[in-house]
């Protein structure tokens, strides 16, 4: 690829004109401004103090020496500001875009940054005691894109979920499904909404009568799986392990991990409880392991947990939390360090909770839980596809608010329409040119020089930094930074469409345009996959031109 080529001979003229490389990266990045170049690098900045000189003058030597041997596709190399190298390349680079592009195909954009990484990355984990809230359909899209990205650069990903199946919680929603199965009310600080009413009457029609409390929470922990599985379904995700924290205590695994713990001097008791000497490992304070009662915290289960995932074979282990765990993460990664396991594990991504709105006003009760507004209930309104790309439209570690009205409009105005629409037209336009009998001729065999429009240009970049992108996106767990990257290409795609004909009369033009469409169809749905977002080859409101109603059509 161009950037890798532009490094090199930067690489080269450094040696040739006897300049140190930097300690660092070789920096080139893509300037913010199309005025200052294709690509841009500060290596004279870098280098100019370890040379002794002013960075234009290390600069100017450099550009001279790029001069003297200058890299493939590039017209010219600028000097700008303090000593920054702007590079001005020449349309083929673009046409080489292309035919990368398309040799890659469904590969395109991958990278081998994590190759042989063994990666577990836990997301959602909900409790079992009812249906998954929106904040959490949020985190299972994240999850879900994250862990694409992470396989698209080399790693071996496994997507795992924690049933926290051992703790109170399933006692108390044991109880509340009970007192629905009798027609009560639950207790005071059991589980409200309307879908415990609903899991008594099928408990009831299953079951029958006499049912204890016993039967009615492992019922209810069955049933409430059932229903996690379900909504996941929907909306296209499934884990390669669910994982139940009963088996950690049932394996004495959480008995073990305090043992260890202790052996290794990392524990002391205190107030009739065993603690942590968390604050060894840079946590403010220490914490509780096994309570004055003998029962064990919610952090000595975790850290047995998450030793049980380095032994089955992971080399880093990612969670995706609620942001109202933000206190725990420090107390995790110390315990996880005492075990003997590396620093920082596991990483932890934090997530922001989901306003939902219609009508510009806040939807604040839920049809089945009452109190939260769960994913099932955005689901019944909202595609799946447009549920994901919604959730992924900004990063996770933001607030987010969920318009029902935009995104249930099937208007161009809805970004995920917008994008959608994009590669159903790519697909129409080629539809048109086969009935036409236009074919496209293999690509070794046409001249792509015509693709000189700005329109086409714009697209072209946009593809030659998609794998940068991609591999971003993956280093900073950040998907929203291919949706970003989706809707501008969308948005170029479209104005494309508008401004220039891929079918015309002019025969050269229109086999390069359709090699170009074939390139973008590639780009944008390979991006979408990443996302988990489906790429649609007809739309409702799409004609067989690719015209959106109101839009003059392709012809």
């Amino acid at each position: 690829m161009i950037r890798d080529e532009i490094v090199q001979a930067l690489r080269a003229a450094l040696a040739a004109t006897g300049l140190p490389e930097p300690a660092g990266d070789l920096a080139l990045e893509t300037p913010k401004l199309r005025e200052h170049g294709d690509w841009s690098s500060n290596v004279a900045l870098q280098v100019a103090k370890q040379a002794g000189r002013p960075p234009r003058e290390v600069a100017q030597e450099l550009a001279d020496a790029l001069a003297a041997n200058p890299p493939a596709n590039v017209a010219r190399v600028e000097i700008a500001g303090p000593g920054f190298l702007n590079f001005h390349l020449a349309p083929t680079w673009l046409h080489d875009v292309l035919r990368a592009v398309v040799a890659a195909g469904d590969e395109y954009g991958r990278g081998e940054s994590l190759a042989g990484g063994r990666i577990n990355l836990e997301f959602v984990s909900a409790n079992p005691t009812g249906p998954l809230h929106a904040g959490g359909g949020r985190w299972v899209a994240v999850g879900d894109a994250i862990a694409n990205l992470l396989d698209a650069q080399g790693a071996s990903v496994h997507r795992e979920y924690y049933l926290n199946d051992a703790g109170n919680q399933l006692d108390t929603f044991g109880a509340s499904l009970l007192a629905r199965y009798e027609g009560r009310e639950p207790p005071e600080d059991g589980y409200q909404g309307e879908y415990l009413v609903e899991m008594a009457a099928r408990m009831r029609a299953e079951l029958g009568a006499g049912v204890t409390e016993e039967e009615a929470r492992e019922w209810g922990y069955r049933e409430a799986v059932r229903m996690l599985r379900e909504d996941l379904a929907r909306i296209g995700v499934e884990f390669d392990t669910w994982f139940s924290e009963r088996t950690l205590h049932e394996r004495g695994e959480v008995a073990d991990v305090l043992k260890v713990l202790g052996e290794r001097g990392h524990t002391y008791e205190q107030d009739g409880a065993t603690w942590l000497r968390s604050t060894t490992f840079g946590d403010q304070r220490d914490r509780v392991l096994v309570k004055s009662d003998g029962s064990t915290t919610y952090l000595a289960n975790d850290l047995a947990y998450h030793r049980d995932k380095f032994v089955r074979g992971w080399d880093h282990l990612i969670d995706i939390w609620g942001a109202d765990h933000h206190g725990q993460v420090k107390s995790l990664q110390a315990g996880t360090e005492a075990l003997g396991f590396p620093a920082g594990e596991p990483e932890v991504i934090l997530g922001q909770l989901v306003r939902l709105q219609r009508g510009g006003e806040p939807v604040r009760i839920s049809k089945r839980a009452g109190n939260i507004v769960t994913l099932a209930d955005i689901l019944d309104e909202v595609d799946p596809d447009v549920c994901r790309l919604t959730f992924l439209l900004q990063g996770i570690d933001t607030a987010q608010t969920f318009d029902l009205d935009v995104v249930t409009a099937q208007s161009m105005e809805n970004p995920v329409y917008y994008v959608q629409y994009a590669h159903a037209r790519i697909v129409s336009i080629g539809r048109k040119a086969a009935a036409a009998g236009v074919e496209r001729r293999p690509l070794a065999d046409v001249d792509l020089t015509p693709l000189a429009h700005e329109r086409e240009i714009e697209l072209l970049r946009a593809l030659a930094v998609y794998p940068d992108v991609v591999a971003e996106a993956a280093a900073l767990r950040a998907p929203h930074r291919v949706t970003t990257w989706v809707r501008d290409f969308a948005k170029d795609f479209h104005g494309f469409y508008r401004d220039c004909r891929v079918v015309t009369d002019d025969a050269p033009l229109t086999q390069a345009r359709l090699w170009l469409i074939e390139a973008c169809r590639i780009g944008l749905a390979d991006a979408l996959g990443l996302l988990g977002v489906g790429a649609p080859d007809e739309m409702a409101r799409l004609d067989d031109d690719g015209a959106v109603e109101g839009e003059e059509a392709e012809t």
